[in-house]
Parts: structure tokens; C-alpha cells; sequence
């Protein structure tokens, strides 16, 4: 079969489906191929497993952008609540508040560590290292080397796999920007003390925000909400369609990808315009002739995970939407409570469901386990945590998420600039996007934005938006005021023009 359209968009998670929104709106034609046989929404979509439904690593609906949170209003007007933000870390047998209630810390930790964690911030701070490479070395300038072995060191190679100093700096600066112990321990103070910080005090750092929105049936409510809008308006969105080649002719300026189906069927789509946001790696390798920077793509890595969704008999709650386990005596990284995002995504009164996220790489060992032998691991760590008795456990359910993170190792920043300036320079009317797309480790708001400008650049015919400088511009990056009612009211964000 053979399909044309004006724009060909590659992935149906939130940039992707934002990009074809976006242009459907405009009056363009646009068909979406997506790999999943059965659910838009990528990393964020919604799973339904005997009625309770469970999100793919947690999604708060939270932006500075105005423009994006008028976005998510006008794609599903109805359907928000408004919910507390709490998360724990879990620390050698104890619970510790994120983020950082002083008084409690103090308790905890004892005053004699805790004096010794002050002292080693004091000592960073004086001694800084000059220019860190490393994750270790930013966050040991901003916390301490102390601070840094007790609740980063830990939690971070979980989720990496591998040494915080082989782990690029950037992806701290970018994830817990603004943020130092001086910053939290003023935030943790006033919190402790029960004051709140408001306008007069400046802006609170987005990691410290207390409230956020969440679709009450979770976020897929949102991407499914986005693709029947693009298919009321005359765009396609095709499930179960993995892109396996991409052939570009500067002549006619004409794409041509072949697309294969689970059952092995084959379509040939043409387009003007090709958006992406599938892994650079698998991008790369789909180009028909393999472009020069091919070498620097299959250079990339990325790190998976798999939740465990335990669904419990039990009267026992708690407030957490989520918890940070930095133990290293078991291999969970996170638990989530998914009735604390919303009372609707646990359909039965006295049973809770729990998902627990196992960091790891596509291939090993642990993603190779069998269903059965990672629910017994579960059950047996989220006793050991103490959040639930395991006996209490009446259903399971494993999901493995390929790709969810694009790693930040020390050379990935050379690599994926390589990849862009052959892309940009051979392919004019091919726009990358969102986290994948971009091997950029940006939040669901920040990949709906590197599509909104991309629909932008190509409604006017030219590059006119970096859509590179999303979540690298301090003005738009982990900064905002708390609650998504200040983040209408922020400032409307004016990105960088191309040069």
C-alpha cells in the first residue's frame, strides 16, 4: 500500500502527537506512524491492567510555558485534577521528606552527620571544581561531597548503570537546575516552620514545587485525546507501523519511508516534511544512504526500565506519589503510588497499586526475567522497604519500556552535535524532536514545546525557532512558581530565533 502526505510524523508520544495536533489545527495534512500495536502516548501512556490503570514513570502536568499549559487545557478541558505533590527518599531504613524537611533530616541522620554534611558543602563551596565534567563533580559543588555519597550517588547509578563519573555534568545541571543545599536548606526551614515561600520571595525551584495537575484517568487521557483530534480533522494516526527506511531526493524534495507491521506488512509513505522523534540511533539507521554521521548514532546509548505494577488487599495507605529507594541493599529505584496521582486509577476501595521501577538494560539480565520471577523480586522488596505486606499482594503486572532514557555519558554531547550539523546540512525538511528524537533528557512540557515550534517552523516555510534551545535557556528551563495556577499567569516564553 502506498500512502502520501504533507507531513510524515515518526512516534505517537507527546511530541509527536503535539506536532500533529498542531499542524492538523493548521488545516495540514499529517499521518503519524507509531511502533505500539495497541497505545499512543509513549513513555506517557496510560497501561489498564484488570481495571486499574497505572503510568509509564510518573507524568506531573507542571510547565512555566504558558503556551503549554493552554495546550493541555484545550486538549482535554475537563478532565484535570488539581493534586498534592509529595515524594519520599528511602535511606537506610528510613523515610526522608523530598524535598528536604530540615528538622526531620537533622533526626534522622543524627547531629553529628549532620554537622558533617554541613561542613562538606561549606569546604565544596570554597573549593569548588573548577568546570565539572562529571555528575560527581556538580553535584559535589552544590552539595558536598558528604550529601552527594548519602542521597545522589546511589539512586543515580540505579538509574544509569553505571559511575556518576562517567555520567556527563549536564544532565545535573539540567535536571536539578538552581538547586544547592543552601537553597534547600532555606526551602526546607521555612517548610519545617510551615511557611511557604510566595511571589515576594522569587521563584520556586521546579523540584521543590508542592502541587501540580494530572488527568484524572492518567496521562494517556491526554495522547489519546490529542490523536482522535488529529484524526476529526483528516490527519491518520496508524498504530503498529515501525519505520525501517527513509530515502530523502533533493530533486523533488520528496520523502519516501517504508513502514513493516507486525504481521510483516509493507507500506510506502511519501511526504514533504518528515518529524521525529524515535531514538537518533534508529533514525540514523533508517536513512537510505547511511549518512556520514552514522558512526556517532550507533555511539549513543540509553538506559530501560520496567515497572511492576503489585496490586494489594490492604487498608494501608500513604500520601506519596512516589518514592525515591536510595538503599543499595535492594535493586528497586522508585515505588509509585498510583491511587496518590488519582483516587480513579485504583477502581477498588481497600486495595492499593504500587509500581515498582527496576532500572536496566534492554537485553540483561533483569529484562530478561520472566514475568513471574520479577513479580517474587518485587513483592519481596516492597516487604523488605516495609510499604506493604507482600501476602497482601492479589495481582501483578509487568511493562518493560524500552529507550526511556537517552544516557549522558562524557561524549554523547560531541556525538549527537555531529549528528545534527549532517542532519541539518543534507536534510532541510527534517525536524527532530522531543527526548528521543533529540537524545535530550527534557520533561513531557519541554518535548511538547520542541514540537509546538517545530509546526511553527514549518507552517512558515523556514527555520525560523532552535528548537535546540528548549531546556537549555535558564529562562525556560526547571525554574517556575509553584502550581499550575501561577504557571498560567507566568510569562509567555519567546523562543531563540535561528541566527
Amino acid at each position: 500500500m502506498s500512502l502520501h502526505t504533507e507531513t510524515l510524523i515518526i512516534g505517537a508520544g507527546p511530541a509527536g502527537l503535539t506536532a500533529g495536533y498542531m499542524l492538523s489545527k493548521a488545516g495540514r495534512d499529517v499521518l503519524v506512524l507509531e511502533r505500539d500495536p495497541e497505545r499512543v502516548g509513549g513513555i506517557s501512556r496510560t497501561v489498564s491492567h484488570n481495571g486499574f490503570l497505572f503510568d509509564i514513570g510518573g507524568h506531573r502536568f507542571f510547565s512555566k510555558s504558558r503556551e503549554v499549559v493552554d495546550l493541555w487545557n484545550e486538549i482535554l478541558p475537563d478532565d484535570f485534577v488539581d493534586r498534592p505533590r509529595l515524594s519520599r527518599i528511602y535511606y537506610k531504613g528510613r523515610y526522608y521528606a523530598y524535598p528536604l524537611k530540615a528538622f526531620e533530616a537533622l533526626r534522622n541522620l543524627g547531629p553529628i552527620e549532620s554537622a558533617a554534611c554541613v561542613a562538606s558543602y561549606l569546604y565544596a563551596r570554597a573549593r569548588p571544581i573548577r568546570e565539572p565534567k562529571s555528575f560527581h563533580d556538580w553535584v559535589r559543588n552544590q552539595f558536598g561531597q558528604r550529601l552527594f555519597s548519602i542521597f545522589f550517588r546511589t539512586y543515580t547509578e540505579k538509574v544509569w548503570g553505571m559511575s556518576c563519573d562517567a555520567i556527563s555534568a549536564d544532565w545535573a545541571a539540567q535536571r536539578i537546575k538552581g538547586l544547592d543545599l543552601g537553597a534547600a536548606i532555606r526551602d526546607a526551614l521555612a517548610r519545617s516552620l510551615g511557611l511557604r515561600r510566595g511571589r515576594a520571595g522569587g521563584p520556586v525551584i521546579k523540584t521543590l514545587i508542592e502541587s501540580f495537575r494530572y488527568p484524572r484517568r492518567g496521562p494517556g487521557m491526554m495522547w489519546d485525546a490529542a490523536a482522535a483530534a488529529i484524526r476529526a480533522r483528516g490527519g491518520r494516526v496508524l498504530l503498529d507501523r515501525g519505520v525501517e527506511s527513509l530515502r530523502y531526493d533533493p530533486a523533488s524534495r520528496l520523502w519516501t519511508a517504508s513502514a513493516v507491521t507486525g504481521d510483516g506488512t509493507r507500506e510506502t509513505v511519501t511526504a514533504r516534511h518528515v518529524v521525529s522523534s524515535a531514538p537518533i540511533r534508529d533514525l540514523v539507521a533508517a536513512l537510505r544512504p547511511a549518512p556520514l554521521s552514522t558512526f556517532h548514532a550507533r555511539e549513543l546509548a540509553y538506559r530501560d526500565f520496567l515497572t511492576v505494577a503489585l496490586i494489594a488487599r490492604t487498608d494501608r495507605d500513604f500520601p506519596d506519589n512516589w518514592v525515591y529507594i536510595h538503599d543499595p541493599s535492594v535493586q528497586v529505584g522508585r515505588v509509585q503510588n498510583f491511587r496518590s496521582w488519582s483516587p480513579e486509577m485504583v477502581p477498588l476501595s481497600g486495595h492499593a497499586c504500587l509500581g515498582l521501577e527496576y532500572f536496566c538494560f534492554e537485553g540483561d539480565g533483569l529484562w530478561n526475567a520472566d514475568d513471574a520471577a520479577l513479580v517474587a523480586l518485587a513483592k519481596r522488596e516492597i516487604g523488605q522497604i516495609g510499604l506493604i505486606d507482600p501476602d497482601d499482594v492479589v495481582d501483578a503486572c509487568v511493562v518493560r519500556q524500552p529507550k526511556a532514557y537517552p544516557v549522558y555519558d562524557e561524549a554523547y554531547r560531541d556525538h549527537v552535535a555531529a549528528i545534527r550539523r549532517d542532519l541539518e546540512g543534507s536534510y532541510p525538511t527534517l525536524h527532530l524532536v522531543g527526548r528521543n528524537g533529540m537524545h535530550k533528557y527534557n520533561n513531557q512540557d519541554h518535548a511538547m514545546m520542541t514540537a509546538m515550534l517545530t509546526a511553527r517552523n514549518i507552517l512558515a516555510g523556514e527555520r525560523r525557532y532552535d528548537v535546540w534551545a528548549v531546556n537549555e535557556d535558564a529562562e525556560y528551563g526547571e525554574a517556575g512558581p509553584s502550581g499550575a495556577r501561577e504557571a498560567l499567569a507566568s510569562e509567555r516564553l519567546v523562543p531563540r530565533r535561528v541566527a
